[in-house]
């Protein structure tokens, strides 16, 4: 049975592992194979040992272990038999390296075969020794080489070349006697050696001043080769796949029938893109990629759209041409294919062509794959940030984002719609009609309840006013909106953070609606009870402003006034808060020392949630109690500010902290994370960690994202709250890990030099 199985042949093993159904099944026969082999190499079969070592070869490139071959491939090496030492030789590129001893033992057969004057063993020799020769092996065999770039075989002098290539970059010293030939060799005619001898003429000069000194002399040389090659017309010799002397085209007259042709299309734009190349150049490159974009090749098509995502930034002009053609790559089946023309698609929404782009992807959103719905609609609501042309039209596009993909939407996207709203008073009829006929549509896009719930809550008095000149005539009673924002309250799909802007929605509109407040007020009531506590927080807070102080509701319950982007004050509030209906302005500040530190400890304590809102402070008079619970503006002064500090940046994203401690709790210090990114690709999954010393007490907020958009998008910010009871010194350190051009990068690193004026 072992003798049988033994003088299995290769073919036949491929076939029987093929046939395993299950990897146990294919590692079964693996293993009884290789236990055959490793007694066929214990009996000493010289006959049989090549094709025993070409199965275990085969073996090893499955990803099994097959070192126990590595003294069997030398013995092959020795063999007088051509057959033994291709598979030898073989074996020895696959199996040795210079991190193992086994392989100096070769170097003597390297020698030997050299010096024969058979070209395949010398072939074979060369090879293995460019693949796998340490620096000990090309001290010892450089003078072998040395001889071989003389010889009349062209074949043994090409693979001479390029084995002292080999030598050169591992041993820089041996230069001097790779020089000498080289002059020599620049008269040859075959290109195949003439190439390789002009890389080992580079890598001289690299590493060789005395090199470079002598070969400036063989300028006028070299350009008389260049002007021969180009005015030499076709030569069989050189013609590969029908494409001739591939190394020399020029992309004007290069057939593109076959993927030869194509390939070295490719390689010139490569060429051309790696160099600084002149305009005209980079143009042509990007031309032969918008014509590789009506290829009928899925493949030469992927290619196309990688390359010109790399170009977009630097001749933006150039690909814009051929816009078109990219978003037709927008319907292709294939999902590799249709992500990288979105990408593309993005990079190329501009001021000029917003709208008309902006249509298109609203279009591929609507029916793209779900994997692709994230990206596309935050490509969408990026693009409409930076080059909306009027307000309007940045609502709507922006609200038929979150009507088609809302669950998709990034975590930001209700805190800039209702900013975008609040600061276009012209248009907050406009915006509150849309919404609400939205939302009566349907409820179950979170994103798209929170914003309108929000919108209908500080503006529900103009819905209900009558006509509004930008839209269609809309008749809505008071009694179907409350019906409304109740089905919301009620809904099993709403989010608990839902269930607040609906709440807060409801009780605003006791101030803006001109019939009975006892609907809401039962509504209020029935949520006092509620399991979830923010909500139940919520409707207490609500019931007591309707039962102790509603002398003061209306004063209280008015619109939320325009805060600018920018200031600290409010961009520290929108990293605490997702809900920028709250009713909160400014953080509260309690007036006794006692109430200061439970405020802390409460703090520390805080969920994720970003719209859960404090616990009262501690008051000894009701009408104080009641200016905390509301955050009334009663805070004083806020001190000089903390300057920024940049802690980390790399291929474009940069990470700055900003620090803020709040008058009334000296021990609190609020850190402001934010990431920016102004590189070509987005930072995807990004994710940041932080911890601090043991008498520190440290709590992370929820980021606003986990994407840092390309080319300067809005940032991601997170807000770190630490409490530093001793006012030590403080150091902070911070792990990174993100994605970034396809790759998956971790960072960590300390940061020591905070400014004092975060901790004393």
């Amino acid at each position: 049975m072992v003798a049988s199985s033994s003088l299995l042949k290769l073919q036949d093993l491929i076939q029987e592992i093929r046939e395993a159904k299950t990897q146990a099944q294919e590692r079964e026969v693996i293993q009884k194979e290789c236990a055959h082999i490793r007694a066929s190499f214990r009996d000493g079969d010289p006959l049989h040992r090549h094709r025993q070592l070409a199965k275990l070869l085969y073996v090893h490139l499955l990803g099994y272990p097959a070192h126990f071959g590595q003294m069997e491939c030398l013995k092959l090496i020795a063999s007088p038999r051509f057959t033994d030492k291709r598979v030898g030789y073989l074996g020895a590129m696959l199996l040795l390296d210079e991190r193992q001893d086994a392989h100096l033992l070769i170097t003597n057969s390297i020698k030997n075969d050299l010096s024969q004057g058979i070209q395949a063993v010398q072939g074979l020799a060369l090879c293995t020794l460019s693949a796998t020769g340490s620096a000990e092996m090309c001290r010892d065999l450089a003078t072998e080489v040395e001889k071989l770039l003389l010889q009349p075989s062209a074949y043994v002098r090409k693979k001479a070349v390029l084995t002292a290539v080999h030598m050169i970059r591992k041993v820089p010293e041996l230069s001097n006697i790779f020089l000498p030939p080289c002059a020599q060799l620049l008269h040859e005619h075959h290109h195949g050696i003439l190439l390789g001898t002009i890389t080992l003429i580079t890598e001289l000069c690299e590493r060789s001043p005395a090199a470079l000194k002598h070969f400036r002399k063989m300028v006028p040389q070299l350009v008389h080769i260049l002007r021969t090659l180009v005015t030499t017309g076709y030569s069989t010799e050189h013609s590969i796949s029908g494409v001739s002397d591939p190394f020399l085209q020029v992309a004007t007259n290069t057939d593109t029938s076959r993927n030869a042709g194509n390939a070295v299309l490719f390689e010139t734009v490569l060429t051309i893109m790696d160099i600084r190349s002149a305009a005209g150049l980079r143009v042509l490159a990007v031309n032969i990629l918008g014509r590789f974009l009506l290829n009928s090749d899925r493949n030469i098509r992927y290619v196309a759209l990688t390359s010109l995502l790399r170009l977009v930034q630097s001749d933006h002009s150039a690909v814009q041409r051929h816009r078109p053609t990219v978003v037709e790559c927008l319907r292709e089946p294939d999902v590799s294919l249709s992500r990288r023309a979105l990408e593309l698609s993005l990079a190329l929404v501009n001021s000029s062509n917003v709208q008309a782009m902006t249509q298109e992807l609203q279009g591929f959103l609507e029916s793209c794959p779900p994997d692709l719905q994230a990206d596309c609609a935050s490509g969408i609501l990026l693009a409409a940030e930076r080059f909306a042309p009027t307000k309007r039209w940045h609502i709507d596009t922006t609200l038929r984002v979150l009507m088609t993909a809302g669950t998709h939407v990034r975590d930001d996207a209700v805190a800039n719609l209702t900013q975008l709203i609040g600061g276009a008073q012209e248009l907050h009829a406009y915006s509150v009609r849309r919404l609400y006929s939205a939302l009566a549509e349907d409820i179950s896009q979170q994103p798209l309840v929170q914003v309108a719930t929000w919108c209908i809550g500080e503006y529900g008095d103009l819905l209900l006013e009558g006509s509004c000149e930008e839209t269609e005539p809309l008749q809505v009673e008071e009694e179907e909106v409350l019906a409304l924002l109740e089905r919301v309250l009620q809904s099993h799909m709403s989010l608990p953070a839902t269930r607040g802007y609906a709440l807060t929605a409801l009780v605003k509109l006791s101030t803006r609606l001109r019939g009975d407040n006892n609907r809401i007020r039962q509504v209020v009531s029935i949520y006092s009870s509620c399991l979830d506590v923010e909500l139940q927080q919520r409707a207490v807070e609500y019931n007591t402003l309707f039962r102790k102080y509603d002398h003061m509701r209306a004063a209280i319950l008015e619109k939320i006034p325009l805060v600018e982007r920018g200031s600290s004050q409010v961009d520290e509030e929108a990293k605490e808060s997702k809900e920028t209906a709250q009713l909160s302005e400014a953080a509260p500040v309690p007036t006794e020392p006692e109430a200061s530190k439970l405020l802390d400890l409460l703090d520390l304590l805080d969920g994720p949630s970003g719209d859960a809102q404090h616990p009262p402070p501690l008051d000894p008079t009701p009408g104080g109690a009641l200016i905390h619970l509301l955050n009334l503006p009663c805070a004083p002064p806020p001190p000089a500010p903390i300057p920024h500090l940049k802690v980390f940046e790399r291929e474009g994203l940069q990470l700055d902290l900003s620090f803020v401690r709040p008058p009334g709790t000296p021990t609190l210090l609020l850190i402001t994370v934010t990431a920016t990114n102004t590189s070509g690709g987005d930072v995807t999954h990004f994710t940041c960690q932080a911890a601090v010393p043991k008498s520190f007490q440290l709590q992370l907020q929820a980021p606003s994202g986990d994407t840092v958009p390309a080319q300067g998008g809005l940032p991601m910010t997170q807000l770190l709250r630490i409490l530093n009871p001793k006012k030590a010194p403080l150091r902070l350190k911070l792990r990174l890990t993100y994605n970034h051009f396809g790759q998956s990068v971790q960072e960590i690193f300390e940061v020591n030099n905070l400014p004092v004026e975060t901790w004393q």
